[in-house]
């Protein structure tokens, strides 16, 4: 049975896959990583795939029906985010006019408003809520048994009876063992290869290759997305070994690879776990350099070794220098913790992306310039600074409805017509304007100290690959930085602006 899954062309460089999905300032693109496990996972039950990604390929929406009509899929899978979420409805309701094939609307939109979304969704069949790879998987195996479907003991799945009335089945618990998943590596070589160096990651190397060695995170900040809307509180790992394969599989199928980007929410949450793949790593003679998500409570023994396994940068939400604030979004760290560790990895020579966020319960005129004083102290080789943005499905977004900031619902004003993030908060005491304002300043300030401009240039003097990363980014960047308006807003932490 053919399966046609479809990150829809949308906004050119539209990073869908991100946590706060949008075009990025630096022109970020995502791979389509969790539509690409869900195309795997069907892979290796034996069913015929096929995984366009319209962003990545850059092709135009009709393109993309026509390739789903030319392979003629019993279902159709299309991904969904908030700020795109009419355009996702569009894609479905054409695939399924142009194929008769089942269509079902997956990701963290759907999680967030199952009801809501099928409800609007005139051409699909189903929607699913949280992690979908195996509501996809057993879908699939119904439609190819045949005769009556049976969709109500789907679990993870929202569907439409023949009466129009709209049925959301029970949830479908986190898949425990995530070793069944299939190295997404292999997903991409199939299905994107083609294109895999158009993907970019303003602090990563490029090119490079995305994957996740575990799911989850058990820490619970307020505003972020996917373990709200798809992969929980629990951390379910992949093990050591298939990691390392993974790793020597890029290696090995993408030639020219500069770095391959870990995009656990929280690699380091299990340390000992943590320093058994960097062991593994240094045992088995990983060469490319990566990058990966954590906290800022990395010990330094731990980061050593990291290093030592070729860890190159790691991306942390530092997000405010106020105590009360990062305990208002439930961030669970204290501000010494992350003095300690930027310390830590600067003695460790491991480079650290830093992410302000402001506009968050408790901030205040001071706070904010508090925050930018702490930033410069702390001194990472690079950082952004981002008003708070809310999706559906986190508590921040309860929060901003509960207080009756949202200035709107209407989910594509959550972009600016050229696709970029776009604040809906509307606060009072610090109207979204002061916000941006503030942030188009802190960049300023912090990206254009002699300190700073010093220290980067004597870092790309020494270091070939960090010019490349550095010319490239700063090339699309610079007209943000030195435009007093800015360009627009942008959100929420750990999404590489």
């Amino acid at each position: 049975m053919r399966v046609f899954c479809l990150n829809a062309p949308f906004h050119r460089n539209y990073s869908s896959h991100q946590r706060s999905p949008a075009v990025t300032k630096s022109r970020t693109l995502y791979y389509p990583i969790w539509l690409a496990y869900a195309a795997g996972l069907l892979e290796v039950h034996g069913f015929d795939v096929q995984l366009v990604d319209g962003p990545g390929e850059d092709i135009e929406f009709g393109e993309a029906i026509e390739r789903a009509r030319d392979f003629a899929p019993q279902l159709c899978v299309v991904a969904t985010t908030t700020p795109s979420i009419k355009n996702d409805i569009a894609a479905a309701e054409a695939l399924h006019e142009a194929t008769g094939a089942f269509t079902v609307l997956v990701g963290t939109h759907t999680s967030a408003a199952p009801l809501e979304s099928l409800r609007d969704a005139a051409g699909a069949q189903a929607v699913t809520f949280q992690e979908y790879d195996w509501t996809v998987l057993e879908l699939a195996q119904r439609i190819e048994g045949g005769g009556d479907l049976d969709l109500a003991s789907i679990k993870g799945l929202v569907w439409r009876r023949e009466d129009g009335e709209l049925i959301q089945n029970e949830e479908r618990p986190k898949q425990a063992d995530i070793s069944g998943l299939p190295h997404v590596a292999r997903v991409y070589k199939k299905h994107l290869f083609g294109h895999w160096k158009r993907y970019f990651y303003a602090i990563t190397r490029s090119p490079v290759v995305t994957i996740v060695t575990g799911r989850g995170c058990p820490y619970t900040c307020t505003y972020c997305l996917f373990p709200q809307t798809l992969t929980g509180h629990g951390y379910r790992k992949r093990s050591v070994e298939a990691v390392v394969d993974e790793f020597k599989y890029i290696e090995r199928e993408f030639p020219g690879v500069r770095e391959v980007f870990v995009e656990d929410d929280t690699l380091t949450v299990d340390k000992k776990r943590c320093r058994r793949l960097a062991e593994e790593m240094i045992r088995r003679r990983v060469k490319v350099r990566w990058t990966a998500n954590a906290r800022c409570d990395v010990d330094l023994e731990t980061l050593n070794l990291m290093r030592r396994a070729g860890l190159r940068l790691l991306c942390v939400g530092v997000e405010s220098a106020d105590q009360e604030i990062l305990d208002n979004v439930e961030k669970r760290i204290q501000v010494d913790q992350i003095e300690r560790f930027f310390d830590d990895a600067k003695q460790a020579d491991v480079l650290v992306h830093g992410c302000f966020m402001v506009g968050n319960p408790g901030e205040t005129r001071g706070s904010l310039q508090r925050t930018l004083d702490f930033a410069k102290r702390l001194n990472p080789d690079t950082a952004q600074f981002f008003p708070l943005m809310v999706y559906p499905g986190t508590k921040a977004y309860e929060w901003a409805d509960k207080e009756q900031l949202l200035e709107t619902k209407d989910y594509e004003r959550w972009l600016t017509p050229e696709g970029l993030h776009r604040s809906v908060i509307e606060r009072p005491d610090l109207p979204s304007e002061e916000l941006r304002r503030f942030c188009d300043r802190a960049r300023r300030e912090f990206y254009l100290r002699p300190s700073y401009v010093a220290r980067k240039l004597r870092q790309i003097s020494t270091d070939p690959y960090e010019a490349t990363r550095t010319v490239k980014s700063f090339a699309t960047f610079a007209r943000y930085l030195f435009d007093r308006d800015g360009g627009a807003t942008v959100a929420q932490s750990n999404d590489r602006d």
